[in-house]
């Protein structure tokens, strides 16, 4: 009966430490409005991490689909950059972010510093 009682307990262990994990993961499609001068647009953000590295690609704005470059992730924590084709040429975005469960609350910056930084939060599709 206690190794009956053992196995259970370990089970729920291993099960409810798998959800976290699975929660604590960018892996995935996260969609939302970043603000603009000519009003919010709508971006699609697919996101993969692995040994501390991020990739993935973003969809949305000007363009088609973007490949993120020099993506990490430490904890909670991620970074990459974007390069965009905007007025006045070639843009490139530094992107920080915040993942909380099922949001990343991100802050966008254009390199050079250029005006203030964009905050906005994307949320993970199901």
């Amino acid at each position: 009966m206690m190794q009956l009682k053992r196995s259970i307990v370990l089970m729920c262990v291993l099960v409810f430490s798998s959800l976290v994990t699975a929660q604590s993961s960018p892996d995935g499609t996260w969609t939302g409005q970043i603000p603009g001068g000519r009003g919010p647009q709508e971006v699609t953000l697919n996101l993969k991490a692995e040994s501390g590295k991020l990739t993935g690609t973003l969809v949305g704005g000007r363009g088609g689909s973007i490949a993120i470059e020099e993506g990490t992730i430490s904890g909670a924590d991620l970074k990459f950059k974007t390069k965009q084709m905007g007025r006045g040429g070639e843009v490139v975005f530094n992107w920080s972010g915040t993942l909380k469960g099922n949001e990343i609350a991100f802050s966008r910056m254009a390199d050079g510093g250029q005006g203030e930084p964009q905050k906005f939060t994307l949320t993970r599709q199901k």
